[in-house]
């Protein structure tokens, strides 16, 4: 057999049946895929002490509220951009937002009366949302914690950066 009958053959033998099983079993999962970004609508995102979650984020309306640091709220109206919310949506693709549990807390913490710092991340889209509850005296898995960390800094620092911009037209 020549060089060139054996790269054809396999080609023929390895490479197209792989292509073929690749494209059969990967296109129904992408085709359903629950969050898609085609379908994403907003983002709301609040955090504070315990069920006192008085600093919120509403990316569909554009409200916030926060407390400053001399304990005086703050309402504003912040647009984020239709390239933020999608990076917003990629980056949590890409960190596995939604395969977080709903909520990230110690076992046996109860979350009515803690008064630790916690964080509520939720992405809508049109049939679905995904919600996720970040406890941050979170310590039981590590490298979920520190993902969590990820997606809050991400979400807050969007937010943060759209406001600077507005804040800079007026």
């Amino acid at each position: 057999m020549s060089s060139k009958a054996k790269k054809i053959f396999l080609l023929l033998t390895i490479v197209v049946p792989f292509l073929a099983y690749c494209v059969i079993y990967y296109t129904p999962m992408f085709r359903n895929a629950p969050f898609k970004s085609t379908e994403f609508e907003s983002i709301d995102f609040s955090w504070g002490l315990g069920n006192n979650l008085e600093n919120t984020y509403n990316s569909k309306t554009g409200d916030y509220q926060y407390v400053d640091g001399k304990d005086s709220v703050i309402k504003t109206n912040v647009k984020l951009r239709p390239n933020d919310m999608l990076y917003l949506h990629s980056k949590a693709a890409e960190i596995g937002f939604w395969n977080f549990p709903e909520i990230i807390a110690n076992q046996g913490t109860n979350l009515d009366s803690s008064k630790v710092l916690r964080y509520v991340i939720q992405f809508n889209y049109k049939k679905k949302s995904k919600k996720v509850v970040y406890l941050t005296d979170y310590v039981e898995i590590p490298k979920l914690k520190g993902l969590a960390e990820q997606m809050k800094t991400l979400v807050s620092q969007s937010i943060n950066d759209a406001e600077e911009r507005y804040g800079k037209k007026k």
